[in-house]
């Protein structure tokens, strides 16, 4: 319908001409700004205070003739390297009001915008025609569509992190790892509860939801198990770099404590000469030698590279 219509007049001109739904888009709106369309539309209290507050998992429920869906939405964040990087994965949120004739959607965060989607379902009367469960399904499939996009990027992430961990000298720690984990973990909060809503949907949960549209659901939730199964792989990888991480910490430590050890036994030996030649007694052995003292620095240098040699050879130095 062209023109500028208010919520009021856009449902009542719906359903006076008995064909059509109303879409509304909402971001990041206060308790007043809905107020007044979840009257006019018969929102339930509860759903419209998720709405407004977000920090929602995503779920879905039914409120006598309105569905309440909620969608994690999830954003890649540029970074140069993913072991120096604060943040990977930026998340926000998405809710949508399903009832016959009205689809309502409000939106949290700076990304995961709907406009260009509008526009292609606006291009598309064969969708559109199925009514505002079409709606939810591109949603959906946009939603999900980005947790696929996330998950290739994240991989390549987890490629290079490996590369890095198990190259010399390298200088992953443990800390960053766990840094990274954390956002895989803010990935896997979007995706593993979705998977559950959108199974009852494609299993007919609904009357809002057509017959011809609960296959394309079933389609998005075959999506969402590939992701949360890939997600799941991803923090086991992740779990094994921390352990091959600290265990090339602990290796390193050895490694050290015999470098440390060996040559405290060598530098022991002109100790333990000096200490016993300094003990000022008058009757010492070599004291009287005339070449007492070359002999002794003899000694020990010849005690000292022996086991120079031989901790070299059994690789402690």
């Amino acid at each position: 319908m062209p023109g500028h219509w208010s919520h009021t007049e856009a449902i009542q001109e719906v359903r006076e001409r008995g064909e059509g739904f109303v879409w509304i888009g909402l971001h990041e709106p206060n308790q007043e700004q809905i107020q007044g369309i979840a009257e006019t539309f018969g929102l339930h209290e509860l759903a419209v205070e998720d709405a407004v507050h977000a920090h929602q998992r995503p779920k879905l429920e039914r409120y006598d003739d309105t569905l309440f869906m909620v969608f994690r939405t999830v954003r890649y964040v540029e970074h140069d390297s993913p072991t120096t990087a604060n943040e990977i994965v930026e998340s926000g949120e998405l809710m949508a009001f399903l009832g016959a004739d009205f689809v309502i959607t409000v939106r949290h965060g700076n990304h995961a915008g709907l406009a260009h989607l509008r526009r292609e379902l606006d291009a598309d009367p064969e969708r559109m025609a199925a009514g505002p469960a079409s709606v939810l399904h591109a949603i959906a499939d946009h939603v999900v569509d980005h947790f696929l996009t996330v998950t290739e990027r994240i991989e390549d992430d987890i490629d290079a992190m490996e590369t890095e961990v198990f190259a010399p000298r390298t200088r992953v720690t443990s800390e960053q790892i766990y840094l990274f984990k954390r956002e895989v973990l803010e990935l896997r909060r979007a995706v593993l509860p979705l998977a559950t809503p959108l199974r009852r949907l494609a299993e007919g949960y609904t009357r809002l939801v057509p017959d011809d549209v609960r296959s394309y659901f079933r389609n998005v939730h075959d999506h969402v198990t590939t992701v949360a199964d890939r997600v799941a792989a991803f923090d086991e990888l992740l779990t094994t770099l921390v352990d091959a991480t600290l265990g090339k910490i602990t290796l390193q430590l050895n490694s050290d404590m015999r470098k440390i050890t060996a040559w405290a036994a060598i530098i022991a030996v002109p100790t333990a000469l000096a200490g016993i030649y300094g003990m000022n007694f008058d009757y010492m052995p070599e004291l009287q030698l005339r070449y007492g003292y070359p002999m002794i620095i003899g000694i020990i240098l010849l005690i000292c590279l022996t086991l120079y040699r031989v901790f070299r050879k059994k690789n402690w130095l």
